[in-house]
């Protein structure tokens, strides 16, 4: 594995990972652009996220510094071209923190001068990450606008009890008028829940998740409540939190009440209607490309002979001002080869309808021999179906021991 540091030449970091190496890609993946506004009103017991409550930390007073900001996105992408010259575009995700509290102004201008800097597919996917609150909510219609095409709203639970033990600054009224303004405004949206929360029971869920379901949102995201390291429920557990197989009841409702409500689930967490998936995630499923910018962005970038992967400055003070320096890039380093079965897979096998195999070949450049044994191997345990057409899906058993089945394709 090759690591190579920030240097404030990017041509020559270009050169760099364009020399002969493990791999032959026969073609670049499609490429997609995250945004990363790290700001927010208030941080989360149990977000995990690189976000920062503004005003909550010394030196921050006063207004957010969007404008100083936007600066240092559009300096880190200008010294990013020469590793994606020419590439289109395909989704932009602008993520958070709360990007919904950028004024609709700037993020409009943001959206220009990546425009003018990129060429954006004609159809490119633009999702803005959005909150509840009654002020962001005013904005709506003015960031559809600015040029967002997507909403993905941070509901999590229309139950006060429920918000309140999660630390989220909005009430489930606020929660309602979001997503009926969000449908007002945009053609898709998307509404994000969460479930296993402390306190919540089988029927709390079925009360939420009917509450969720009777906006017809186009597209849900439910996400099992997790406890993540580096967080505040990590280092105070909530109390009265689900067992595993109270959890698991909760998914099986889940799955159960989508399905009966026309949403197809299409990705582990995912639920769409037809025409409504998530471009930006999928091409992450699929393994596709992404310039990650931002504080703390991470981004996977193919060339010829080799896959990269970045890592931004965490902080946002320090990211732009190495951004403006010309050095927004904190770590990067080549993916060995070795390790590239692992990591497609990762991604791939979250997709319910499963992949071609020769998807593999495709975006790691090995050949598709390299998992053949391991795909027979999970096959024998029943986690996976693979067609006389080469198409490799999850069976049910299979997505229900996900982590497992990853864990199959580690390098030994």
């Amino acid at each position: 594995m090759s690591h190579t540091p920030a240097t404030p030449g990017a041509p020559a970091t270009a050169i760099h990972w364009q020399r002969p190496g493990q791999i032959r890609l026969r073609g670049l993946p499609p490429l997609a652009l995250y945004l990363h506004l790290p700001w927010c009103l208030h941080k989360c017991p149990y977000c995990d996220c690189n976000s920062h409550a503004w005003g909550a930390a010394s030196g921050q007073s006063g207004p957010l510094p969007q404008r100083d900001y936007v600066r240092a996105l559009l300096a880190d992408l200008e010294a990013s071209l020469p590793l994606v010259w020419g590439r289109p575009v395909v989704s932009v995700f602008i993520g958070g923190g709360t990007p919904s509290l950028f004024d609709p102004e700037v993020i409009g201008d943001l959206l220009s001068d990546v425009r003018a800097r990129v060429p954006l597919a004609p159809d490119a996917e633009i999702t803005l990450e959005a909150n509840p609150g009654t002020f962001e909510r005013e904005r709506f219609a003015a960031f559809r606008d600015a040029g967002v095409t997507r909403l993905s709203i941070g509901v999590q639970s229309f139950d006060d009890q429920c918000l309140r033990a999660l630390g989220r600054v909005h009430d489930a009224a606020q929660a309602h008028a979001a997503v009926d303004e969000a449908a007002r405004c945009f053609d898709t949206f998307n509404l994000d829940l969460m479930y296993a929360l402390p306190g919540q029971s089988v029927d709390g869920l079925a009360r939420d998740l009917a509450a969720a379901l009777a906006h017809e949102p186009p597209h849900l995201s439910v996400y099992h409540l997790t406890i993540e390291p580096n967080t505040l429920f990590a280092k105070q557990p909530p109390p009265s939190l689900p067992d595993d197989d109270t959890a698991y009841a909760m998914l099986d409702l889940i799955s159960e009440r989508t399905a009966a409500a026309g949403l197809a689930r299409y990705e582990v967490s995912a639920y769409a209607r037809r025409g409504h998936r998530c471009r930006h995630n999928l091409n992450y499923w699929q393994f596709g490309d992404y310039l990650g910018l931002g504080a703390g962005a991470h981004g996977k970038l193919s060339f010829a002979e080799r896959i990269v992967r970045q890592v931004r400055w965490r902080d946002p003070a320090r990211y732009v001002e190495q951004a403006l320096a010309g050095t927004p890039v904190a770590q990067e380093h080549e993916v060995a080869a070795r390790d590239l079965p692992f990591e497609f897979m990762l991604n791939a096998l979250r997709l319910r309808e499963g992949f071609a195999l020769t998807l593999l070949s495709d975006r790691t450049g090995l050949p598709m021999n390299a998992v053949s044994a391991t795909i027979e191997q999970a096959r024998a345990r029943g986690w996976l179906t693979v067609g006389d057409d080469g198409w490799v899906q999850p069976t049910a058993r299979g997505f229900d021991w996900l982590s497992d089945l990853q864990a199959l394709f580690l390098p030994d």
